[in-house]
């Protein structure tokens, strides 16, 4: 790819990420390609939609999440509250460029289907979840442990969270690890192991 292409390619999902994290009014093709500063027919060549370049945004804080997640010399639970708690500043600082990408799938269904910016946040939690259910004494819950993970670390509920309870990111953080603890044990307990 030359270039320029990657460039104007970077820029639109800088813009996309700088736009949508500070409002929830809808954004066109042609607002991101302005704040890019290409032309919409430049937007167009590299993406078919918004929503694609918001996977793409998404997909490049998976890859975060991702990296951060290997380079962790913790194991276990200590592993699984690092990785979840870099996720919780992560969803922060990037703001509503994380909420804006919805789907009428499911978690599971769209993980299945390869979303992308879905399989690089759970490859980042495949480590952290399976030392996380050996340390707890239960049965390895794969995609259903990251089903539970994705159901707690919602990015609407990070900020349902800090917005309306007025929680600090310590505190969403040792919340939600500690109903995750108590959620893969039932589920494990619920499906007999």
């Amino acid at each position: 790819m030359r270039s320029d292409t990657q460039r104007n390619r970077r820029q639109l999902v800088k813009a996309a990420g700088r736009l949508f994290a500070g409002t929830t009014a809808p954004i066109s093709m042609s607002d991101l390609a302005k704040a890019a500063e290409i032309s919409p027919a430049t937007a167009y060549r590299h993406f078919a939609s918004v929503e694609d370049v918001l996977a793409e945004f998404r997909f490049g804080v998976g890859e975060k999440l991702r990296d951060f997640s290997v380079k962790q010399s913790a194991s276990g639970l200590d592993l699984l509250d690092a990785v979840s708690r870099k996720w919780i500043a992560l969803v922060v600082r990037h703001g509503g460029a994380m909420v804006h990408t919805r789907s009428g799938e499911g978690y599971l269904a769209r993980l299945d289907a390869g979303a992308y910016y879905l399989t690089i946040q759970a490859e980042a939690l495949e480590r952290p979840l399976t030392e996380a259910c050996d340390e707890l004494g239960i049965a390895h819950l794969g995609r259903e442990a990251m089903f539970l993970w994705n159901i707690l670390f919602d990015p609407r509920e990070i900020f349902d969270l800090r917005d309306t309870l007025h929680l600090a990111e310590d505190q969403i953080g040792t919340r939600l690890l500690a109903a995750l603890r108590g959620a893969l044990g039932g589920w494990a307990a619920a499906r007999g192991g």
